[in-house]
């Protein structure tokens, strides 16, 4: 039996960085989602905070709780074997002092078995940073646009604050342009599964979408006019 594929890690990310090879990261919410993603290839999985969104239908990200990332966290993360899984710190814990945020970030990390947290607008939380990372829980910062400041934002815009951007050096862009060191998208968005307004930014490799409804459909068709189930799909 050959042996399982070793564990992308945060080192890889630096050497690849060093390389100039462009990093790859898609958002997974489940199991199935989570396989996917891993098989093909991609450098690192994002349980994202998006999750609020794309699974339960929320208008932000903001009603995103502890309890419900380190739900989709463990299952995702437990669905990959190779990717670097990632896991949000969902507003507004890293708001609330390093040890509520060092307490919360633990959590995630043990109960889910992921290999990092992220959290947002790391400007001026340097000491909460520190605190996480002094406990052994490797950080990814999320600047720009940050949905959990949404209100603060006045709203979902594209921001250009070249100072803090570069203060905090994201490596990972959305809709950032292609100088980034890689790209990251929400995996309903990539295959075409999204069911409200997609991103300017994002490019549909699939349309997962039509497919679904189009089965969908013909199945409800075919079990009323009594074309399923036929003697193939009955049990003896």
């Amino acid at each position: 039996m050959p042996a399982p594929e070793r564990r992308v890690t945060i080192l890889d990310l630096a050497a690849a960085k060093r390389a100039g090879r462009p990093l790859t990261m898609v958002t997974a919410y489940d199991w199935s989602s989570g396989r996917l993603v891993d098989a093909a290839g991609v450098d690192c999985v994002l349980v994202g905070d998006s999750v609020a969104m794309v699974v339960a239908g929320r208008a932000s990200t903001l009603p995103a709780t502890l309890e419900q990332m380190i739900y989709h966290g463990e299952i995702v993360a437990r669905a990959v074997s190779r990717a670097l899984v990632v896991v949000d710190l969902p507003f507004p814990l890293q708001h609330l002092g390093p040890r509520t945020a060092v307490e919360a970030s633990a959590r995630i990390l043990k109960e889910t078995g992921c290999q990092a947290v992220k959290l947002e607008g790391t400007a001026g939380q340097a000491e909460v940073i520190a605190a996480i990372v002094a406990a052994g829980i490797p950080v990814m910062g999320h600047v720009g646009l940050r949905p959990q400041a949404v209100h603060q934002l006045g709203g979902y815009r594209v921001q250009r604050d070249v100072d803090h951007l570069l203060e905090d050096v994201p490596t990972i862009g959305i809709g950032a342009g292609p100088h980034c060191d890689g790209q990251v998208l929400v995996y309903h968005d990539l295959v075409g599964l999204s069911l409200d307004r997609v991103p300017k930014f994002v490019r549909g490799y699939a349309d997962v979408k039509q497919a679904i409804a189009a089965g969908l459909a013909r199945w409800r068709q075919d079990v009323e006019t009594g074309g399923f189930p036929g003697s193939d799909e009955t049990l003896a």
